[in-house]
This record gives structure tokens, sequence and C-alpha cells, in this order.
């Protein structure tokens, strides 16, 4: 007998994830990444001596990498050095003519929060502590319910604490993000900070249900953290992990196609994968972390796929977004760590990026002009004297990201490329002038500007979004595509692209549930910590780890 063996197409942070508890476990496993860096959308580039993050740069949902770090017998600290920010963000409102922007900063302190908000409108703190205190339950009811769950068994989600709850959460799919916080607050302003998570959920305030009002709870409770050395230092600490653990981590590996046995009736049995260089790695089980639209469409025959091509056109696959990395000149004090700025007129703003269509048709969608737009400041953080400098001495670093049309035609010529760039010019110069920073463009000394094209070519993103599958309502939880293929046994999914969703600490749970398919295991809860090695000799489910032919594999322990 032997153990199972268990490809991982992607080499992003589920992938990465994956591989770590299946190894744990006791799977041979082997994961394949094309590029010859890791971390996928979670990636990092150097450029003349500037250090940028170009993906995820918020660090919320700390409890999920509490558990995710203590499954594997080990402390986030050990791994990552995280600094408290205070200002949580500063937010610059669209001026009226040249004037600078006003601003708004959210601090660390709730009382203080509060006051300001009080400040801005006379009782809004009161409401203000009340919207973060439902906030605060719903996304315990999550953790706790929902998030865990690989909707196996949906019924295991019904607790007595959810079934009191119903008519609450009822409630919340029913109404808008945008319209729960118009129910707390009046002052457009105090509703843009209460909806604009929405956009890490690569949706809007006007789309995304209010349930998603949980994640008020990140900033406006749980503050604001930064691992020094950057977003990637993560990456770094997962792969180091799931090395130990003894996964081997392939770069270089193009993954053309997953091979799939004919079987009995209509369903047929993982074999492997095959790579662009004709190589074939054999496999008992694939999970992909890869883009879910690539992996249907691209990496199976349409005989296999459960979301084949024409599955999609009903779909909507969120916004895409500019990145601008620049090195700037001179110091940026007008400028926090995080940065958001708001234009006046939201709804058209998001209009512009996402449409009025819920499948966000391409030729409905529109460049936003002004943008809101959010920019990191990792500089301001890790400064010169921080042991991890990310920008060199008298020079800071920016990364803006402008919510933008799913389109990857946007930058997928010279021309277009072009416009890009000069559209990059246009947001630094509002930056500049919100913000009152003179002469901003003028100040970059080295710049990288990369647009939907380059989340579809790099990345295979489906129409070049930078998240992954917009949450709607009908695009999350149970009505989101799931981690295990109808068709394919042994095929399973990790990733944006399936549950829970978007987002590092998503998708490390996403990870876990892949764990859970294979051990047989349907609550709703997260795994215990720590996982013993070899734990899943303990399946309820043996036969998700059993080859073609059903004999039999032992795990490692």
């Amino acid at each position: 007998m032997r153990a199972p063996r268990v490809v991982v197409v992607g080499g992003g942070i589920s992938g990465l994830a994956t591989a770590a508890l299946l190894a744990r476990g006791g799977a041979r496993v082997m994961l394949l990444e094309r590029h010859e860096a890791l971390g996928g959308r979670a990636g990092t580039l150097e450029l003349d001596g500037f250090r940028f993050d170009t993906g995820p740069s918020w660090y919320f949902m700390p409890e999920v990498f509490e558990h995710f770090f203590a499954l594997l017998g080990t402390r986030v600290e050990d791994h990552l050095d995280l600094v408290p920010l205070d200002p949580a963000y500063r937010v610059f409102f669209e001026p009226d003519g040249t004037d600078a922007a006003s601003t708004f900063e959210l601090s660390a302190s709730p009382g203080v929060n509060r006051s300001r908000f009080d400040a801005v409108e006379p009782g809004a703190g009161g409401r203000l502590a009340a919207y973060a205190a439902e906030a605060s339950e719903a996304y315990g009811l999550a953790l706790d319910h929902f998030l865990y769950t690989t909707f196996e068994r949906p019924d295991r989600a019904l607790s007595p604490a959810v079934l009191r709850r119903l008519p609450r959460l009822a409630a919340l799919l029913r109404e808008s993000l945008a319209d729960r916080a118009a129910r707390a607050v009046e002052d457009p302003r105090l509703r843009q900070l209460l909806g604009y998570h929405a956009v890490f959920l690569g949706s809007s305030p006007y789309r995304a249900p209010a349930l998603y009002s949980l994640m008020s709870h990140l900033d406006l409770v749980d503050g604001v953290q930064y691992p020094r050395g950057g977003m990637y230092t993560l990456i770094e600490a997962v792969a180091r992990l799931a090395q130990d653990e003894g996964a081997e981590l392939r770069t270089g590996a193009d993954v053309a196609g997953i091979e799939v046995a004919g079987g009995a009736g209509r369903r047929g049995r993982v074999t492997g994968v095959r790579l662009a260089s004709g190589e074939l790695v054999e496999a008992d089980v694939v999970v992909s972390a890869a883009d879910r639209h690539h992996t249907e469409t691209a990496l199976l025959e349409p005989c296999w796929a459960d979301l084949p091509a024409a599955a999609w056109e009903d779909k909507g696959p969120g916004i895409s977004a500019l990145l601008v990395l620049a090195g700037v000149r001179g110091e940026l004090p007008e400028l926090a760590h995080h940065s958001l700025f708001f234009t006046r007129d939201w709804p058209a703003n998001f209009d512009a990026v996402l449409g009025t269509d819920r499948r966000s048709d391409p030729r409905g969608l529109r460049v936003p002009d002004p943008a809101s737009l959010y920019v990191s400041r990792t500089s301001a953080t890790d400064g010169p004297s921080s042991g991890a400098p990310a920008a060199p001495p008298g020079h800071e670093n920016l990364f803006l990201l402008v919510p933008f049309p799913a389109d990857p035609s946007l930058g997928a010529d010279a021309s277009s490329q072009r416009t890009l760039d000069a559209l990059a010019d246009r947001y630094l110069a509002q930056v500049g002038r919100w913000a009152g920073i003179e002469d901003l463009p003028g100040r970059v000394v080295t710049r990288r500007v990369l647009g939907p094209a380059h989340f579809s070519t790099e990345l295979s993103s489906w129409r070049g979004g930078a998240l992954g599958m917009e949450h709607t309502l009908r695009q999350s939880a149970l009505w989101r595509p799931g981690n295990v293929s109808r068709r394919v046994d042994g095929l399973y999914h990790a990733g944006g692209g399936t549950i829970p969703g978007v987002g590092l600490p998503m998708c490390l749970i996403s990870a876990e549930l892949v764990a859970k398919r294979l051990l047989g295991e349907t609550s709703s809860r997260p795994l215990p910590v720590p996982l013993r090695s070899g734990f899943l000799a303990a399946s309820r489910r043996p036969e998700r780890l059993r080859p073609v032919g059903g004999q039999p594999v032992e795990v490692r322990r």
C-alpha cells in the first residue's frame, strides 16, 4: 500500500495552504505553479530598489490566520511580525473645485471613532456603536456556522442559534449593503465608510447583500494590522510550512490539462495532470487552486466540466483593477499606510465599473473618471529604520488600486497599454490634488502599470478580474460554486472561485474545506487544532483517497 498522491494546481495562497494541510494529513503532495515565483495574486515586485505587494494589502480576519497556523501546530507570531495601524486608514472625499479634499481618519479606538462620527453627524456615534455590535454578531455567526462548512450537509449549519436569527438573516439578504448603511447614518460620507468593504468582495454596496455589513466588524472592532516586510511574508511563511510538512513545490510547471478516465455511468475519475511540456504527473486526487473559469473551460474537457463555457454567461465576474506601482521621490506624510479616495457620485462610479446588469456586460462598462480608488503606502510602516524598508532612503512607495471594468482587452496591446499609462498619470494627479501633494506625477521615479489584460494573461483570470467571482446573493455561500466536482471523482477546488469566497482569509478556509471533504467531515465547525500527522487516515470516506481501480492506499503517519 502507498500514500495517496495529491497534485495541487496553482501556487497562490489557497494552493500553498492546501498543500500544507494535505501533506500533514499523510498524502504525498506535489504543487505545480506555472510561474517561477509562488504567490499568485498575492505577489511581490522588486523595482529599482522599491518593494511592492502586487495583490492583497489588508490583513483582515486575524482569527482565520491564527486558526490556520494552529492547524499546523504553530503560531502566527512565529512567522509574521504584525504591526497595529493607527489610523487604520485615512479617507479623502471628492472636493469641490480645486480645493483639497475633506478627510476622515478611522482610529484604532472605537471611542474616538464614535466622537468623529458625531462630529460629522450629531448622534451618529451611538448609531455607529449599534451598527458595529450588529456587525460583530453577524461576523461571529458567519465564522461559527457558514464559513467553515462545505455545504455537503446544509442542514448542519442550521443550529438553534442560526434558527433564532433566521428572520434577521432574511432581512439582511433582502436589502443591499448600501441600504443597510443608509438606515444607520444620513451623511453620505459616513455611508461610504460603512459600505466600501463591498469592493473587497469584488462588488459594490448597491449589489452586495446587507449581510456583508459583518465586514465592518473588521475595521471598527478588530482594527487593522500589517505584517512588517509586506503581505508577501505570509506567502513565504505558508510555503515554508508546506515544505516542512513534506509537500513538493514545483515552479515553472504549467498545467495544460487535468486527466480524467471514464468511469461508471457519466462519472469520471481523475488520474493526474498534463503539463504544457507534455509531462504527465499522475495523481489520485487533484485540487485545482487555479482560476475556476480557467479550470472548468481550459483544464477540463467539456464533458467533465461542472461549469462549461455556457454556464458562465449569466454569472458576474466582479471588478477588475488598474494597478499603479510607483516609486516616489520625497516623503508623503499626507497619505496614511492605507488611504481611500471616494467620489461624490458613488452610484455612477460603480455603474461605470460593474454596469447595471448582473453579468457586467463589457459593452456597458466604462473607465471611471474621477475614480474612487485605494492607495497603499507601505513605506509609512516599512520605513528606513524598520529593518525591511519598502523604498530607498528619501523615497516612498505607492500602490494605487483603481476598481476597473472586467474587460481583458484593457492593456492587451501596445495602444491600450499607452491608454492605461495615461490613466495612471491622471489617477496619480487626482491623488495629489485631493491630498494636497504638489506635482505627485512629476515626483514618480519608477513605476509599473498593470490592467485587466495582466490578470487575464498572467493569472488566467476570468475576464481579467482582479479578485474572483463577484459576491452577490446568488454567488455567495451555498449558491457559490462548490469545492468538489459533480462529474469527476477525486477532483476538488480551492481559492476564490469556490466556497467561501475571495480574499486571503477565505482562501485559507477553502484549503481547510478540501481537507474536510476528504475526511467526510460535514460539520460547520473548523477542524480541531493542531491536526495530528496522518489525520487523513481517519477519513469517514476513504474511497475519496482511492486511485483508479480502487486499490487501497495508506496515508503517511
